[in-house]
């Protein structure tokens, strides 16, 4: 199963960074400038940094796994962009 999100965000490279070093921590992770990979238990997260625009791709192997996964990303990534407090990240299934 698969979901994926585009969130709007002029500090995507320094997000995905972020995110993966702090996941890096606890599980697998590996970026380069503009891309990444988060590997947990219960999936895989895929990061793309873009100019303007952070991609991120989700996937496990059930519904209720692909959930926590989208919630754990979700919540980090807020996180981390406190300071754009009206960041919306909105996951669509199967996309």
């Amino acid at each position: 199963m698969k979901s994926s999100a585009t969130v709007p965000t002029a500090h995507a490279g320094r997000y995905m960074v972020q995110l993966c070093k702090h996941f890096g921590h606890k599980v697998p992770a590996e970026w380069n400038d503009h891309e990444g990979k988060i590997t947990f238990e219960m999936g895989e997260a895929a990061l793309r940094a873009a100019p303007e625009t952070l991609m991120m791709v989700a996937r496990a192997g059930d519904p209720d796994s692909l959930a926590l996964l989208e919630k754990v990303m979700d919540s980090h990534l807020k996180r981390f962009a406190f300071r754009e407090p009206d960041m919306a990240v909105e996951w669509r299934r199967g996309a």
